[in-house]
């Protein structure tokens, strides 16, 4: 099993996955987007589903634009049943993988969809995006927790996103750092444990945006 993350993570993340049994993965890139994500595992894939056996599809170098909105297009957030994105700028091949497989399409403004929301499970995320929140509330079964935005560190940008300092593996939600930080903390920890998951975090690192966690069985 693989777990790919950027090639900034920290030791201690990859140690902890390599522990769980998942070969750490380090994703680099230059010249391809901007530099701030070019090591971004959710700018170059997207997990269509929660679970570790969910579908990967794969971009191409020749599939992704320099900066937004061409760097977006397979930054979606994919729980398995629904499929969040602004979808006017996904990946037709993308989006055509995520309707053959039956999944739900929620369209919202926020293009960086992935980074900005937390996957739990099929049918509950976290996010700081109070316009994704409001899309995602015409879904009765659809549980969002919304949090505040920022409070995690992105190179070269004021903040971060949560979504992107995060990762599913297998019955864990992973953070890329000190969770205890974010002022939601508790809120988020709570929302996680009452989906039967555990919630993991790194106190000794800053809480830091690396692109997600992304696992492939």
């Amino acid at each position: 099993m693989k777990a790919y993350i950027s090639k900034k993570a920290n030791n201690n993340l990859r140690k902890y996955l390599d522990d769980l049994g998942y070969t750490p993965v380090s994703v680099a890139t230059e010249g391809i987007v901007y530099d701030a994500v070019s090591c971004h595992p959710d700018i170059f894939m997207c997990k269509l589903g929660a679970g570790d056996d969910a579908p990967i599809v794969f971009a191409e170098e020749k599939e992704i634009g320099y900066e937004y909105p061409g760097d977006i297009a397979f930054n979606a957030a994919c729980t398995g049943k629904y499929f969040i994105h602004n979808l006017k700028y996904t990946n037709p091949r993308l989006l055509k993988k995520a309707r053959e497989l039956g999944m739900t399409l929620v369209n919202v403004r926020q293009g960086y969809s992935k980074c900005s929301i937390v996957i739990i499970d099929e049918k509950s995320i976290i996010t700081y995006d109070k316009g994704i929140a409001k899309s995602c509330a015409q879904y009765e079964d659809l549980a969002v927790l919304l949090v505040e935005p920022g409070h995690c560190v992105l190179e070269s940008f004021d903040t971060g996103f949560l979504g992107g300092c995060s990762g599913r593996a297998c019955n864990k939600v992973i953070f890329n750092g000190n969770l205890e930080s974010h002022p939601d903390f508790e809120k988020i920890k709570a929302f996680i444990e009452s989906r039967g998951l555990e919630c993991v975090w790194f106190s000794e690192f800053k809480l830091t945006d690396i692109g997600s966690i992304i696992i492939e069985q």
